[in-house]
């Protein structure tokens, strides 16, 4: 059987002696992608663009640092705490002790969401808008960054699915030569459908923003989708081996119950 035979470089482009890895581009993309759509909530709005344009930074900032030091303890605690500069710094020292700069290895979504909940707390108290008004406007938009993620994700040939003979699988000609489930690439084509969804809703229907409903529903839809897809992926780390759910599936629960909570009690509000 024919599968597709996936082998694409790392590198977008370079820039003198600096390259562009796909990861980081598709990344930048996604994050630009959500400032523009998110300026344009906040003028549909009547928000003032003083309101607005604190909040990038206090995302960007929050969902790196929330998605490393997500990563750093929730899959690889034993190393990271005893390599403490590892984890707040993009560099690795190698056996020969020598200092290796690695870019940020190892981004968990779920450190990202709670990095996120937290900087968008902080800048609400800067911008005098209700929380939940923030967080809905930023649920609406932020599968689009996700999908981005993912996608850089597939570039990089990394969070790999588990062998299959379906005829869609991928051959990663950088990991090995069996074909594979593209979870990257699954789980991107999820967060794009839960981008139309929650604005076909913002535009077509009486839902506020501000009742929590799309926060609600952009947690619970993303990180369902994650439970189940989990089980094409290979496992990230050794431990995960023996357990009936894997780390990501585990972390991604709380995450569904607190979705489903804020969408029922949006729903069920008296006006």
């Amino acid at each position: 059987m024919n599968y597709i035979n996936w082998h694409p470089d790392f590198i977008a482009f370079s820039l003198g002696p600096l390259d562009i890895r796909w990861y980081s581009l598709l990344w930048c993309m996604g994050l630009i992608a959500v400032y523009m759509l998110m300026h344009k909530l906040f003028r549909q709005q009547k928000l003032t663009d003083e309101q607005f344009e604190p909040m990038f930074i206090y995302c960007f900032i929050g969902i790196l640092a929330g998605a490393r030091l997500g990563h750093c303890l929730f899959y690889e605690p034993g190393y990271f705490l005893s390599h403490p500069i590892e984890m707040f710094l993009p560099i690795r020292k190698l056996q020969d002790g020598e200092w290796h700069f690695t870019g940020y290895e190892g981004l968990a979504s779920h450190g990202g969401t709670i990095g996120l909940t937290i900087a968008l707390w902080l800048y609400k108290r800067k911008a005098g808008i209700r929380f939940l008004h923030i967080l809905d406007n930023v649920a609406i938009v932020t599968p689009v960054c996700a999908c981005a993620i993912r996608l850089g994700n597939l570039m990089n040939s990394e969070i790999i699915g588990r062998p299959t003979t379906l005829p869609w699988a991928f051959v990663f000609a950088h990991v090995d030569a069996q074909p594979r489930h593209p979870s990257q690439l699954y789980e991107a084509l999820c967060y794009a459908l839960f981008f139309f969804v929650g604005w076909f809703i913002y535009r077509k229907s009486n839902i506020r923003v501000g009742s929590g409903f799309y926060f609600g529903m952009c947690i619970f839809l993303i990180f369902l989708s994650r439970i189940f897809i989990e089980f094409t992926k290979e496992n990230q780390v050794q431990f995960e081996s023996t357990m009936i759910l894997n780390m990501g599936q585990l972390l991604s629960i709380p995450f569904v119950i607190i979705g489903a909570y804020f969408m029922y009690r949006a729903l069920n509000r008296k006006p």
